[in-house]
């Protein structure tokens, strides 16, 4: 019967596995999701057969790397879906979703990227879009959102968080607040605002 229980790492299994992981995001983040996964072992300081017996493909890398921001992601949307006010709903999911985002960089490019159709992303995502578009609904119909706000739009806010450069996460942090804070208000309704351009597609597939 023992000889069928699974066995816990090693400590130098599990130091492996966490410097492996350590590398992939600092990868990601620098260089994006093509980063050969050759590179990733040599930044851990393992071979590459250790990396592969670990995370066989590069999907599991990814996921697994991101696993604990894909969770945050969703409490966020849940937390914004749980509030009482939509409007203070919708924009505590824009405050924290650009926090989560400046944070870890790396998990914008595997939260938006399209080509990982295996991991949990696709549904994640799914399933974080179409609860920010209730939410949404949600935030018109009391009159706090502006009603030609479209779920594209908060795509392209995420990607535009993505281009905050600085020199430490402190300060990226600092300026994805600002950088909030003013989307906010762009996004809040108001007599004031002219029609919007057309809307652009950039939701992934």
């Amino acid at each position: 019967m023992t000889d069928q229980l699974p066995h816990p790492l090693r400590s130098d299994a599990r130091d492996n596995r966490e410097r492996i992981l350590d590398a992939a995001r600092a990868l990601f983040a620098a260089e994006g999701l093509g980063v050969p996964m050759r590179e990733v072992a040599r930044r851990a300081g393992v071979g590459p057969a250790t990396l592969y017996r670990r995370f066989p493909t590069k999907q599991e890398l990814v996921t697994e790397a991101f696993a604990d921001q894909l969770r945050a992601c969703r409490t966020i949307v849940d937390e914004g879906l749980a509030h009482p006010d939509p409007w203070a709903g919708f924009c505590l999911v824009v405050e924290k979703t650009c926090e989560l985002h400046a944070r870890h960089p790396g998990f914008t490019e595997a939260f938006m990227a399209a080509y990982p159709d295996a991991m949990d992303f696709a549904a994640a995502r799914a399933y974080s879009l179409k609860s920010v578009g209730e939410l949404a609904r949600r935030a018109k119909r009391e009159g706090g959102l502006r009603p030609d706000f479209v779920l594209d739009d908060l795509i392209l806010m995420i990607m535009a968080n993505r281009g905050i450069h600085a020199l430490s996460t402190a300060a990226r942090v600092a300026a994805s607040r600002r950088f909030a804070a003013l989307a906010i208000q762009a996004f809040r309704a108001s007599p004031a605002h002219a029609p919007l351009p057309p809307v652009p597609r950039l939701a992934p597939a």
